[in-house]
């Protein structure tokens, strides 16, 4: 195997910075200390690289780091930026001068993105043998590792939980913005370490990468770094700062608004910065009254419009090496703190206002990044002083005083001087940062029950913290065009008290289901202050008062409100509140009543009505192919559906007589990689004996001893034993001989039906005992949970209505059924939480890859 350099370099086009080799031995164990918790790394300086490092090190040192990778940040934009980066190793990798690069990882590079508008793909758990990169946000990564994914059914939660908690180095991007997220990962590495019994495989493994860390031990910059003429000219880049008084603190759009007119033709690219998203649309109007190009960048945009921002002429400006395409000229970008951290950027000249000096340093960082230019301009507006209410009012003047500190230079060299202590007493208070118990961790890895639970809080408070006065809740809004195909039905004898206890509910609970097949997207929301949303929906109420939308809550759980519904108000403690709360809530409008404007901010002024700019659910890509991920029909013959899997006929309100034939809305998911479902029936020993045959293939590439081997292998072969049920088969749509028992059914079977009956439960009824398949009693109690959690349940329980079996008796039933959830607790003590998880992972990989790619397939009979 060639050098480090040599591989760092064939990989990413460019030698290694003396960092990037430190980081190398540190992987690899050639250097004290293994893989540092904490990196320090001034931005402009590739710390997306850790990801090459990491690769290098997996094939040099395989023994040393976990195989899969975790790059967690919460700005969509550098997920998107990281997915791009690691696409292109993954082609450099197949290129003949990296083939031994390739050899030594053994398996091709899985790549998945958890957020945006492209499906995950599933690679990163279609096998976990092989080397993976998971890019995504706190939010996605964050939940899914709390068995609580958001956007997932919650039969997958606990796949995506075991995957990402074992055998996994989980990289915290830019982590001083999610103090919360970086407090709950490193505690369940401690947890997984101090409380959780010993694996044959490798726990979860956290480390940190900011420009601003507050750690004294972290690994940083070395003097051979500052001696590389690269980091040098980046470290030293001109920034010449100017500190400006702003005469009224709460209006400071006018003096930013006075300084950027004065760049108007510079035919340089302008970037301003401002707190309030009110005062960038009054900078943006007043440019745009001015005829100068000027492009947005705010936190309350819809993902959609916020993701096609690569594509625009005048953002693309602001790019490392913009496309021909970019607009010429002078141009702005005005941002709230959402630009702070996103992609590579690199403006010309800054303004902005004052913030704490965490975000500043964020703000200079995308100004003359790469120190290709002599006359950088940096311009900081501050109030002469703040009032005593004020919430930051200590971060503020410290960071005022330390930027007089300056004198002047706003480079990275010069930021880095300041005094540690000073710089941390200046960065944003952290927000009330919750403990995560074992109380905590054990509740929810408890994913079979779907009802609110007692002590199961929702886990967004543990992803983000509890927000202070300053940080005011959000609410979240999408459009969808179920909330008003789906009305619940009004009669003249029905008495709206009936309506709302009776109708409402039961749409409630279908909302609820069907939300769970459907899931929102990050692509669909936006987000803003609660009582910026409340202003709007108040507005939008009163020209479409009777107009229902879907209040959803953070367990997904659905309530059906009009929209004057929600604008009902009471005492409470001597202050009017809202009857119906939305804070860190999702409300899902109607696309008919409107409200969003074409830069994707909620607007109810806005005319863009038209269903197709609105809900664009349908508009999620599957990943590798960019094919449609989803599609709702009115056709079910519709050619949009093409290779997609029919998962809802969900029945539309009739308008005609009851004679009538009913109307359906038919649903469907393309089932992506691992996830596939073959096109036509397959049988059910064949598909047993596939499963089988991967599981053995997975287990290769992965270092469990002997017993565990055993059980998982006779897991996969008694799984699906539970098919052979008369009920099952006529749910498959089997219409062939009883004796012919299929695994699969094809796509010419009839609707989904609601299927009470679970395999899972019957194949353990099926299940030999111990010593006629040759096992020890502990190895015959973990295929017992394998099998009965292949599908989700088991965790700890099969819900009541799902304990039957049409071959066992009801006592039979029951003390199977009694028997599950203690199973589950003995064995989530001895593997832990995310271990058990991981094993159960191991069996639903094996099955799901065996569905993408049968061995042999049947003709569906007609």
């Amino acid at each position: 195997m060639r050098t480090f350099t040599q591989l760092f370099s064939e990989l990413t086009g460019h030698p290694p910075f003396p960092w990037q080799q430190a980081l190398y031995e540190r992987f690899a164990g050639q250097q004290p200390g293994g893989i540092p918790q904490s990196c320090s790394l001034p931005t402009g300086l590739g710390k997306t690289s850790v990801v090459a490092v990491w690769l290098i090190a997996l094939a040099t040192h395989p023994e040393a780091v976990p195989r899969r990778l975790a790059y967690v940040v919460n700005r969509r934009t550098v997920v998107d930026q990281t997915t791009s980066e690691v696409e292109e190793y993954r082609t450099k990798l197949n290129s003949p001068s990296l083939c031994d690069l390739q050899a030594a990882l053994k398996a091709p590079l899985a790549i998945s993105t958890l957020r945006g508008e492209f499906a995950d793909n599933g690679d990163w758990c279609e096998d976990p043998s092989t080397p993976a990169v998971i890019c995504g946000t706190v939010d996605m990564i964050g939940s899914r590792l709390l068995f609580s994914g958001y956007g997932i059914g919650r039969a997958k939660r606990p796949l995506h939980a075991g995957f990402l908690g074992q055998d996994t180095l989980l990289v915290h991007d830019e982590a001083h913005l999610e103090p919360a997220f970086q407090h709950l990962v490193e505690s369940i590495e401690r947890q997984q370490g101090r409380s959780e019994p010993p694996v044959p495989w490798p726990k979860l493994k956290v480390m940190q990468l900011t420009a601003t860390s507050k750690s004294r031990d972290a690994f940083t910059l070395s003097a051979d770094d500052y001696a590389d003429p690269t980091v040098h000219r980046r470290m030293h880049a001109p920034k010449q700062l100017h500190l400006h008084e702003l005469a009224d603190p709460k209006k400071p759009a006018r003096e930013l608004i006075t300084k950027a007119l004065l760049f108007k033709t510079s035919g340089k690219a302008i970037l301003v910065f401002a707190q309030t998203v009110n005062t960038v649309q009054d900078i943006q109007e007043a440019l745009e009254k001015e005829k100068l190009p000027v492009q947005t960048l705010t936190g309350t945009m819809r993902g959609h419009e916020r993701d096609q921002l690569v594509q625009d002429s005048i953002f693309a400006r602001f790019l490392r090496t913009p496309p021909p395409t970019a607009r010429s000229g002078t141009v702005f970008l005005v941002c709230t703190s959402a630009g702070e951290v996103g992609v590579n950027i690199s403006a010309d000249h800054l303004i902005c206002d004052l913030t704490p000096f965490d975000s500043m340093a964020q703000r200079f960082g995308r100004v003359n990044r790469f120190g290709n230019v002599d006359d950088c301009e940096v311009h900081v507006f501050a109030p002469t002083a703040w009032d005593d209410k004020h919430p930051l009012k200590q971060p503020l003047e410290k960071t005022k005083a330390l930027l007089r500190q300056l004198n002047g230079n706003a480079s990275p060299h010069a930021l880095a001087q300041l005094s540690a202590d000073e710089r941390s007493e200046a960065f944003t208070p952290a927000p009330v940062i919750l403990p995560a118990t074992d109380m905590l961790f054990d509740a929810w890895a408890l994913t079979t029950i779907t009802e609110k639970l007692p002590g199961r809080p929702a886990v967004d408070p543990w992803l983000h913290g509890l927000s202070e006065d300053w940080d005011p809740p959000t609410t979240q809004v999408a459009w969808r065009s179920e909330v008003e195909l789906l009305q619940s039905p009004t009669s003249p004898q029905t008495s709206l008290d009936q309506q709302l206890t009776e109708d409402r509910d039961q749409l409630a609970r279908l909302a609820t289901s069907l939300l769970e097949d459907f899931p929102l997207k990050p692509m669909e929301l936006l987000s803003d202050r609660s009582d910026r949303v409340r202003a709007q929906i108040s507005r939008l109420a009163t020209k479409h008062p009777e107009m229902t939308a879907w209040l959803v809550d953070a367990g997904g759980n659905v309530a059906i409100h009009s929209l004057s519904e929600l604008q009902n108000t009471e005492k409470r403690n001597g202050r009017t509140v809202h009857t119906i709360p939305s804070d860190n809530c999702i409300l899902m409008l109607p696309p008919s009543v409107g409200g969003l404007n074409d830069r994707g901010m909620l607007d109810a002024d806005a005319v863009r009505t038209d269903a197709g700019a609105l809900d664009i659910a349908d508009r999620l890509r599957e990943a590798t192919s960019g094919l449609p991920a989803r599609c709702r029909t009115f056709n079910r013959d519709d050619p949009q559906a093409n290779g997609m899997q029919l998962i809802r006929a969900v029945p539309l309100p009739s308008s005609g007589s009851e004679e009538s034939d009913p109307q359906y809305w038919y649903w469907f998911v393309r089932r992506n990689s691992g996830q596939v479902r073959s096109r036509k029936p397959v049988l059910l020993h064949i598909h047993v004996a596939d499963v089988e045959r991967r599981m053995v293939e997975i287990l290769q590439g992965l270092s469990l001893d002997e017993n565990l081997v055993r059980a998982l292998t006779t897991a996969a072969r008694f799984h699906d034993q539970g098919k052979k049920r008369a009920i099952f088969q006529a749910m498959l749509g089997n219409r062939q001989s009883p004796d012919i028992w299929w695994a699969k059914s094809g796509p010419k079977t009839g609707l989904p039906l609601e299927e009470k009956y679970r395999h899972e439960f019957g194949s353990l009824h099926d299940l030999p005992d111990a010593a006629e398949l040759h096992l020890t009693a502990e190895q015959h109690q973990l295929v017992l949970h394998l099998i009965a959690a292949h599908h989700g349940r088991a965790r700890p329980h099969f819900p009541a209505d799902e304990v039957f079996d049409p071959s066992a008796s009801v006592t039979a039933d029951t003390l199977m059924a009694h028997a599950v959830p203690q199973r589950f607790g003995r064995l989530q003590r001895r593997f832990g939480r995310w271990g058990l998880a991981y094993l159960e992972s191991l069996l639903r990989a094996a099955d799901w890859s065996a569905s993408a790619n049968p061995s042999e397939e049947v003709e569906e009979s007609t």
